[in-house]
């Protein structure tokens, strides 16, 4: 199992703007993956969303960054700060 946690953090308003507007989406697509496990992304503070996720392998998680890298939410949000820590359970 591969497991991601840590943080989105924004700069500033419009780009907080910009994750509240494409999450929904990405997280329904993120969950409908084959072997999404676990995807969470909650808002701690008004520039600051943390990250729980869960993949059942490697190939799962490789395929879901292939997919959201190329997604509306990858373009969208490729600027914005992320520092997330990668586990292999």
């Amino acid at each position: 199992m591969i497991a991601v946690t840590g943080h989105l953090y924004c700069a500033d308003e419009s780009e907080a703007e910009v994750v509240r507007a494409h999450l929904p989406e990405h997280m329904r697509l993120t969950k409908q993956e084959p072997g999404c496990l676990k995807f969470e992304v909650e808002q701690v503070d008004p520039l600051t969303w943390s990250v729980d996720e869960r993949f059942a392998d490697r190939d799962s998680f490789e395929a879901h960054k292939a997919r959201a890298g190329g997604s509306d939410w990858g373009r969208a949000t490729a600027g914005i700060d992320r520092n997330f820590d990668v586990s292999e359970l």
